[in-house]
């Protein structure tokens, strides 16, 4: 078959329909927009050939920094090994972080092949210290080259794209943990009842986050994630958190439709292995169009957003001096069960609200500003214990202990972040009372105010 000179590395026998040849034979198309939906529609999902040329062109046009290695870099550094098979024992680099390279739907000595291909990139590209996708990206281009070299070079096209505002690898630890602060944010935000699952069933919420893109790029059947590719080449990174959102929210789906929630608080490894295992499977209860719809169907959802968030946990991370990679402490760490004592919030409630608040705010230790139960109802002290610190929490609960998660409001501005977990509040005029008189503030409520 003609889709065989961009089927090397291919076991066609796994290709199942995808090995079938339907549908166009050239993209004739020069508006962006049009293209997109293009992209979108599956125009070229049909035909292999296509789409590798499809491919081919989308990576040739990537505008790259001056000096960026090509297949005739690839071939004079391997030189006659290139011709030989590889081998299937060669180590990956320490910056994929132990992820192996998934098969996919490439013969056996093909994964060798990717491996080798990773291997010569972090020769040419000593500044990555962090890319856990590289080895699905590196498959995934494997299945429609002609040689390694060729897949060599779209690769290093890939990891060299200086586009302003533009990115479609993370080759940092600063960069790929930013993006799973981001992720967080966009998942509290946009995906309320799947987050809230995670903060139910997980001990670490940003340790099952921390998967989200090994989701679409690893987990993720064939089928699905070379429709994926098809977007994300078209319209960049940005395809990534839509994807992993839509599927959180139909793990989500599933988990409900399936059990009820569980009573205690898994180990995060479990909850990780549960969702991984959900989205190899997903293939059951999912078409890749149905997948990409749900994930474009989420409204709001800009690519501004995206940036300004990512930029905004980048600098809080550097302030933290968080930049290589190391185990990320969390409130469980701050806080110690044994030790810990609030008659307003206990440390399993505290570490649930960690779960709610911005990411950035998340890498804080909180430090105990003032209790009413240590420094009493006087508001005066109140304000003059919380002047001069930024970002704070207050928490309020009734000395009723009436306390009800279904009516926690979540509210941030610079200066001070709040979280109320009432419902003893009778009225709203009961709330500027409090704010008004100290006779409402020291027989309704109890306050805990920690700084960040």
């Amino acid at each position: 078959m003609a889709e065989e000179d961009y089927g090397t590395f291919v076991d066609w026998a796994q290709m199942g329909d995808l090995a079938k040849t339907t549908g166009p034979s050239k993209v004739d198309c020069q508006d962006l927009k049009e293209f997109k939906a293009m992209a979108r529609q599956g125009y070229w999902a049909k035909n292999h050939k296509l789409r590798a040329q499809v491919y081919q062109q989308l990576i040739k046009d990537i505008p790259c920094r001056t000096v960026t290695p090509d297949a005739e870099v690839y071939l004079d550094i391997m030189g006659k090994a290139a011709t030989k098979k590889p081998s299937s024992h060669i180590p990956l680099p320490e910056f994929v972080n132990g992820i192996p390279v998934p098969g996919y739907c490439l013969k056996a000595e093909a994964v060798a092949s990717a491996h080798q291909i990773i291997n010569c990139v972090a020769g040419q590209f000593p500044d990555i210290s962090h890319c856990p996708s590289l080895p699905a990206i590196t498959s995934l281009l494997l299945h429609f080259s002609i040689s390694e070299a060729q897949c060599f070079e779209h690769v290093s096209r890939m990891l060299s794209c200086n586009e302003p505002g533009k990115r479609l690898l993370d080759q940092t630890f600063l960069a790929y943990e930013s993006s799973c602060m981001t992720f967080g944010d966009l998942a509290s935000k946009y995906c309320t009842a799947a987050h809230k699952l995670i903060v139910a069933t997980a001990q670490d919420v940003s340790d099952v986050y921390s998967d989200w893109q090994r989701w679409v790029l690893g987990d993720l059947p064939f089928s699905h994630v070379v429709r994926v590719f098809d977007v994300y080449l078209v319209e960049g990174y940005k395809v990534l958190y839509r994807v992993a959102i839509a599927l959180l929210k139909l793990y989500c789906k599933h988990k409900v439709g399936v059990q009820k929630l569980p009573g205690n608080q898994q180990d995060s490894s479990k909850v990780r292995e549960d969702i991984q295992a959900f989205i190899k499977g997903i293939a059951s209860t999912i078409t890749p169009e149905k997948l990409l719809e749900k994930a474009f169907s989420i409204r709001l959802f800009s690519r501004k957003e995206i940036t300004l968030l990512q930029l905004t946990n980048e600098k809080s991370l550097k302030q933290k001096g968080i930049t290589v990679r190391q185990t990320r402490q969390n409130v469980q760490l701050a806080l110690n069960p044994d030790t810990f004592s609030s008659d307003i919030v206990s440390a399993k409630e505290m570490r649930d609200i960690w779960s709610w608040i911005p990411e950035r705010f998340a890498l804080c230790q909180p430090q105990l500003l003032f209790t009413t139960s240590t420094h009493g109802c006087s508001i005066n002290r109140f304000y003059s214990h919380c002047e001069g610190y930024e970002p704070t929490l207050l928490l309020i609960r009734t000395t009723d202990g009436d306390v009800s998660n279904t009516q926690r409001r979540l509210c941030l501005s610079s200066f001070l972040l709040t979280c109320f977990m009432v419902t003893g509040l009778y009225s709203c005029s009961t709330c500027l009372i409090l704010m008004a008189t100290q006779s409402c503030f020291t027989t309704t409520l109890q306050f805990l105010l920690f700084t960040l």
